[in-house]
């Protein structure tokens, strides 16, 4: 359980954060870096919330809540170490439920024939804006993997995957079902 009874503790002073395990890394670390960008989607979300309908709104709590769990997910790096408890992990469940959202949502939009540009509702926007940094996120967890000290489950990255494509269906429920939807014309401005 967190109990947070003192906000500044000013161990971050000389540019370093404390990990769930306890090991201390730069701010700018790659890792603190990714899980900072789950934390900013995190906020993009709530912004989205303040807008959506109440289903959509349930789904994106229980998106928060999982970020969160995402967020411990990073910021716990495996280790042959012992840690006193088990550290939470995207577990495949978590990834099925936002395919199966995604599914539901999707069934009654129509097939684009064109890009979306992110607008329409303010909701939309909200969900567009909250997809983008999702993708950030989804691309400083992928370059996270690929440094070979450091792990990072499948789970986590499917999530950030799935997340992307389950806001941007999200943002074209939240036009009507995509029919708000702001569409690309290329060239239009030659």
């Amino acid at each position: 359980m967190v109990k947070l009874n003192r906000i500044y503790t000013r161990t971050g002073d000389q540019g370093t954060t404390g990990l769930a395990n306890g090991e201390r890394r730069s701010k700018a670390d790659l890792r603190v870096e990714a899980y900072g960008t789950v934390d900013e989607t995190n906020a993009c979300i709530g912004l989205a919330r303040l807008t959506a309908e109440p289903a959509l709104d349930a789904m994106l709590a229980r998106i928060q809540n999982d970020l969160f769990d995402l967020g411990a997910d990073l910021a716990t790096p495996p280790s042959d170490k012992p840690l006193g408890y088990e550290p939470l992990r995207i577990v495949p469940a978590q990834v099925q439920r936002l395919e199966t959202e995604i599914d539901a949502l999707n069934a009654n939009i129509p097939p684009l024939k064109s890009f979306v540009l992110p607008g329409g509702s303010a909701a939309a926007a909200a969900l567009h804006l909250a997809r983008t940094v999702c993708r950030r996120a989804e691309r400083l967890v992928v370059a996270l993997s690929g440094v070979e000290s450091e792990a990072i489950s499948g789970e986590a990255l499917q999530y950030l995957n799935r997340l992307s494509d389950f806001l941007f269906v999200a943002s074209r429920a939240a036009n009507r079902d995509g029919a708000d939807d702001v569409l690309w014309v290329p060239g239009q401005n030659r």
